[in-house]
């Protein structure tokens, strides 16, 4: 599976924070210590008691007493590096902290999240604090958010540190990675051409295509088309002509659905944690697989279209050129989870004869539902299946034969679509290329466009 990039150039965000000071709780612990020994130390008659307590209570009050008079401010900076155009997918995060000279401070607090870990803190030495650098991996494509950090101030002996609530929004750093295209050797292509203009060879005659046949001149034929010799063979009657025809070359409709409800990894013990462990996950093969075709189809001069069905809005019409293929691509690398399942209730209207690509995890109704209505529109469906490869080492008995019903419903989804007509394609396979070839077969191109 090819590695997505990040966009080129660094981003930096920076805040300020700042605020009043709160107790910390080692303060509030040695105080609550100090006044349960006390207590102890009375009904008990325990005179040892009051020796414990009593330097945890001095310390609270000192600490206490030493309480900085104005809140400190916490100048953050963070700029992200990327990598150069076709290397690693690492990127570097340069977090830059101070603290103003006038705060009784001793420390700085640091809360960091990356997003390929959970979050995680750091303190420093205002004095020795230098620019931290952070080796980020980004292991998906779409946008994310690269990192988030927020600062505060830590006083004395750490009994007062900033108040984080007084402090202001955490520094956010989001970034949009594009997916690699793959190179595609075969496409398929719709059941029936119906445009005017294009590289694909159609079955309606016309200019510009391959041999047809050789018939008699009727009105409205070109004169350099007229086949001397054939009509001096067959000609019977004077001025009987006889022209070579060609079949007309013509554009194909191809529509991208693409299912951004859900981003399932390939661990499936993972599906239901907020911070899964670094794999390939289900939206980073269709936008790999998206992104492949548009640009396929796209250098073919054929017409591309979009829609998400997470989201209505986002649908784009199938059209040509250089400006509707930039449209699409960012449509694409824009996708994300929306972590909410809607169902639409009308189907989105497809230009006439298209061929429709739906990529799904095929996990609900929803998509075969969409993916049978095209099809009994006389549309040529493919249903791409982004479902990354499982692993279930780390899951129960209970679990797995969970995992086992839910398999056993989309195997019947996927039954269904076949027995309709709708073909399929398994994007993450090894025999990606085989199963491309074989949708791009002429024979099964003049079989799939009758429905069932």
């Amino acid at each position: 599976m090819t590695t997505p990039r990040a966009q080129e150039g660094a981003a930096s965000a920076a805040s300020d924070a700042g605020g009043r000071w709160v107790r910390s709780p080692a303060q509030a612990a040695a105080a609550l210590v100090s006044v349960v020994c006390l207590v102890a130390a009375f009904v008990f008659s325990r005179a040892e008691l009051v020796l414990i307590a009593a330097p945890l209570l001095i310390a609270a009050l000192v600490d206490r007493s030493r309480r900085p008079s104005a809140g400190a401010a916490v100048d953050l900076a963070v700029e992200i590096a990327g990598p150069a155009e076709g290397t690693t997918s690492a990127v570097t995060a340069i977090l830059s902290a101070a603290i103003e000279r006038d705060a009784a401070a001793d420390a700085l607090h640091l809360r960091l999240a990356t997003v390929d870990r959970p979050p995680f803190d750091a303190v420093l030495a205002p004095r020795s604090a230098a620019p931290l650098r952070l080796g980020i991996a980004v292991g998906h494509s779409g946008p994310q958010r690269i990192l988030t950090a927020e600062a505060r101030a830590i006083g004395a002996d750490a009994s007062w540190a900033g108040d984080p609530d007084e402090s202001g929004s955490p520094t956010e750093v989001q970034r949009i990675v594009r997916p690699v295209p793959v190179p595609l050797r075969s496409l398929p292509l719709p059941a029936r051409l119906v445009g005017l203009t294009g590289q694909h060879v159609s079955v309606r005659p016309g200019d510009g295509g391959e041999f047809r046949d050789v018939d008699r001149y009727r009105a409205g034929d070109r004169l350099r088309r007229i086949d001397w010799k054939a009509t001096a063979r067959r000609g019977q009657r004077p001025g009987e002509l006889y022209v070579r025809r060609t079949t007309a070359t013509s554009d194909a409709a191809v529509h991208l659905v693409l299912d951004a409800r859900d981003d399932l990894p390939g661990e499936v013990a993972d599906w239901a944690v907020p911070y899964p462990r670094p794999g390939l996950r289900s939206l980073d093969i269709a936008r790999e697989a998206a992104a492949s075709l548009a640009a396929a189809y796209a250098g073919m001069a054929d017409r591309v279209g979009f829609d998400d069905l997470a989201d209505a809005a986002r649908a784009l019409p199938p059209r040509s050129g250089t400006r509707h293929r930039q449209a699409v691509l960012r449509a694409i690398e824009t996708t994300a989870a929306r972590g909410s399942v809607t169902d639409r209730i009308r189907v989105p209207r497809l230009a006439p004869g298209a061929l429709v690509y739906v990529l799904s995890t095929f996990l609900d109704e929803q998509p075969v539902r969409l993916a049978l209505a095209w099809r009994a529109a006389g549309h040529r469906v493919i249903a791409v299946d982004v479902l990354p490869p499982l692993a279930t080492a780390d899951l129960p008995s209970r679990d797995r034969i969970a995992l086992r019903l839910v398999l056993a419903e989309r195997d019947v989804r996927f039954e269904r679509l076949r027995v309709s007509g709708a073909e399929r394609l398994q994007w993450a396979s090894a025999e990606r290329d085989v199963q491309l070839r074989r949708l791009a077969a002429p024979q099964r191109r003049a079989t799939s466009g009758r429905p069932a």
